[in-house]
C-alpha cells in the first residue's frame, strides 16, 4: 500500500508541474479578447506648408527631405566651445538624470506589468508544537496513572503554491499595453529634455558671446571719447574751447565707463548659468568662458522639413501620443474589471511529526483545481473607474492637439523673428559704417575748428548706441536660429 500511496503521489506531483509549465500555453489561446477600445493613431489636422512660404526666403527652405544636422544642430555654428559645452552637458547636467532615472523607473514598472502573465509559485516552510494537559481523574487519562498527565506533539510542513491567472478578458493585457506606452512616453521625455538643454547651452553661450562684443564695444568707444575729451582739454587749455566743451566730454566719458560693471556683471551671471546647466559649481567655467571670443557664425540656409514631420520629429508630441495610447489602455483594464476572473491553483507539500526519519512518518499532500472570483456589486465603484478613465483618455487627446497647435506656433515665431532679425541686422551694419564716418568727419572738423564740440558728442553717440544695437541684433539672431532648432525638434 505504502508503493502504491506513493507513486499516486509522485504522478500527481508531475501532473501538477507539467500543468504549471503549460499554463504560458494556455495564455496564448487566450489573446484574442481583451476588453475596451484598441487604440489607434487620431487624426490630426496639419497645414501643408509653413505660413512663410519657402519661395519668399531663400536663408529658410522647407522641402520633404528630413531637415540634415538637425540632430546636432550646434555643429552648423562652427564653434568647438560651443559643441564641448553641449557634449558636456549631455553628460553631467542634473534634468537629464533624473530624466534618464525616470526611464529606469518606467522600465522597471513595464517589466512588473509583464510579470503577471506568468504563474507565480510560493515556497513555505513551518514548525509548530502544540501541548494538551489532561486533569487526574479523566476518562481520558490512561489506565494507571495518577495526577494529571500532559502530552506535547511537534508537526513540520513544507510545500509549494501556485497560481495563474487566466486572463481571459485582457486585465494583464491592457495593464501592460499601458506600461509600455508610460515607458515609451518617459524615454520621449528623455528626448525632450536634451533638445531643452542643447537649446539652452546654446543660448546662454550665445548671449555670453553678445555680452562679450557689448564690452569690447564699450571699451572701443571708451578710447574714442577718451581721445575727444583730450582734445578737447588741450584746445580750452589755448583758448579755442570752452569749458562747457571740456565738461561735456568728461561727463559723456564717465557715462559710458559706467556700463563696464553692469557689463561684466552680466557676462558672470550667464558663465553661472552656463555651469549649472553642465552640473558644475558657478565658478566652475571662468576660467574657459570669460576671455573674449567673437559670436560664432551660423548657416547661410537652414532647412525646416514640413510641418507634418514634426508629429515624428518633436519628442514631446511623441510623449503626448504614447500617454493618450497608455490612458486608453486603461480603458480596457478597467473595463475588464466588470467581468469574472479565472484562475488555476495548485498546491504540493509534505509534513511530519519528526524531522528525521521522514519516509516513515511523512505524509504527502497535493491539489490542484481552477477557481473563479467576480465583483457582481461595487456600488457603481467599476463604472466609475471605467468613466474616469475615458475622462484621462479625453483629457490626453486634448493635450496632444494642443501640443501639437504649439509646436507649429513655435515653430512659426522663431521662423519670422530670425527672419526678420536678419533683415535689421543688415540695415544696423550699414548705419554703423556710416557712423564711423560720421564720427572720423566730426572729429577732424571740430579740431580745424568748423563745427562745434556737440556735432562730435552726437556723432560718438549715435556710433556707440548703432555699434551696441548691432551686437545685440546679431546676439539675436542667433538665438532665435537656436529657437527654431528646437521648434523643429533638434537636438536629440
Amino acid at each position: 500500500m505504502k508503493r502504491a500511496y506513493k507513486r499516486t503521489y509522485y504522478r500527481s506531483r508531475s501532473t501538477l508541474i507539467s500543468l504549471l509549465l503549460l499554463m504560458p500555453a494556455f495564455s496564448l489561446l487566450l489573446t484574442g479578447c481583451a476588453a475596451g477600445p484598441d487604440y489607434a493613431k487620431p487624426f490630426l489636422e496639419i497645414p501643408d506648408q509653413w505660413i512663410a512660404s519657402p519661395t519668399d526666403n531663400k536663408r529658410i527652405q522647407a522641402s520633404e527631405k528630413e531637415p540634415a544636422g538637425l540632430a546636432q544642430w550646434w555643429s552648423g555654428f562652427n564653434d568647438p566651445v560651443l559643441s564641448s559645452l553641449i557634449s558636456r552637458g549631455i553628460a553631467s547636467n542634473l534634468d537629464i538624470a533624473t530624466a534618464v532615472q525616470r526611464v529606469r523607473q518606467s522600465r522597471a514598472a513595464a517589466s512588473g506589468a509583464n510579470s503577471g502573465f506568468w504563474p507565480s509559485l510560493d515556497a513555505s516552510a513551518s514548525y509548530r508544537k502544540s501541548g494538551t494537559r489532561l486533569p487526574s481523574g479523566s476518562s481520558e487519562t490512561p489506565a494507571g496513572a495518577t495526577g494529571s498527565v500532559s502530552e506535547t506533539r511537534s508537526l513540520y510542513q513544507a510545500g509549494f503554491d501556485a497560481s495563474w491567472e487566466l486572463d481571459v478578458f485582457g486585465s494583464q493585457r491592457r495593464g501592460a499595453e499601458a506600461a509600455e506606452a508610460e515607458l515609451q512616453a518617459s524615454q520621449e521625455d528623455l528626448h525632450n529634455a536634451l533638445v531643452t538643454l542643447s537649446g539652452d547651452i546654446g543660448m546662454n553661450y550665445i548671449n555670453l558671446r553678445g555680452l562679450q562684443e557689448q564690452l569690447r564695444i564699450t571699451k572701443e568707444n571708451l578710447k574714442i571719447q577718451e581721445r575727444s575729451a583730450q582734445i578737447t582739454r588741450k584746445r580750452h587749455e589755448a583758448g579755442f574751447a570752452s569749458a562747457l566743451d571740456t565738461a561735456k566730454a568728461e561727463a559723456q566719458l564717465a557715462s559710458t565707463r559706467a556700463q563696464i560693471p553692469s557689463q561684466e556683471s552680466d557676462i558672470r551671471k550667464t558663465i553661472y548659468a552656463i555651469s549649472l546647466l553642465l552640473g558644475q559649481e558657478p565658478s566652475g567655467l571662468i576660467t574657459e568662458l570669460e576671455p573674449y571670443k567673437p559670436l560664432p557664425s551660423w548657416p547661410d540656409t537652414i532647412q525646416t522639413g514640413l510641418p507634418s514631420q514634426l508629429l515624428e520629429r518633436r519628442p514631446d508630441i511623441r510623449a503626448a501620443e504614447a500617454r493618450l495610447h497608455a490612458a486608453t489602455a486603461r480603458i480596457g483594464a478597467a473595463q475588464a474589471d466588470l467581468f469574472p476572473r479565472f484562475f488555476l491553483n495548485g498546491s504540493s507539500g509534505i509534513q511530519a511529526a519528526k524531522l528525521v526519519s521522514w519516509s516513515d512518518s511523512v505524509t504527502r499532500l497535493w491539489s490542484l483545481g481552477p477557481s473563479m472570483s467576480w465583483n457582481i456589486f461595487s456600488g457603481g465603484a467599476t463604472r466609475a473607474r471605467i468613466e474616469e478613465n475615458k475622462a484621462i483618455a479625453e483629457q490626453a487627446l486634448i493635450d496632444l492637439r494642443k501640443t501639437i497647435l504649439v509646436s507649429l506656433m513655435e515653430v512659426e515665431s522663431a521662423w519670422t523673428a530670425f527672419d526678420k532679425e536678419v533683415e535689421r541686422s543688415i540695415s544696423l551694419s550699414i548705419a554703423q559704417e556710416n557712423s564711423h564716418r560720421a564720427v572720423e568727419l566730426s572729429e577732424k572738423l571740430y579740431s580745424e575748428g568748423q563745427s562745434d564740440f556737440m556735432t562730435v558728442l552726437d556723432a560718438q553717440r549715435s556710433l556707440y548706441v548703432t555699434e551696441e544695437a548691432y551686437a545685440l541684433s546679431r546676439s539675436r539672431t542667433a538665438v532665435h536660429l537656436i529657437s527654431l532648432y528646437k521648434a523643429l525638434g533638434g537636438g536629440w
